[in-house]
């Protein structure tokens, strides 16, 4: 087995983002596939709590409340390197 070291860029968003007309998370999968990285992961969250200390909860659904996502693409530094540019005109907040 070939074990390489790579590094996590990790993304903490909420399910709502939106880049066009498009879900955010999904503009972000594209955008790692086209770049042909390592690999890209989307993951709902259960629970959180952020910067405006506002709980967000899965139990938020049944009142129509987005539930935070965490995105998190998987390669080497230098490829990081080049696709955060890109990935800052993405994510606003």
């Amino acid at each position: 087995m070939d074990l390489q070291k790579k590094e996590m860029l990790r993304i903490f968003d909420s399910e709502k983002s939106r880049y066009g007309h498009r879900p955010l998370y999904e503009e972000i999968v594209r955008e790692a596939r086209l770049r042909e990285m390592a690999g890209v992961k989307v993951m709902r969250g259960l629970l959180s709590c952020g910067h405006d200390l506002l709980l967000m909860n899965s139990k938020a659904i049944e009142f129509g409340s987005p539930l935070p996502v965490v995105i998190e693409i998987i390669d080497h530094a230098e490829k990081h390197d080049t696709s955060l540019p890109v990935l800052e005109r993405m994510v606003r907040d």
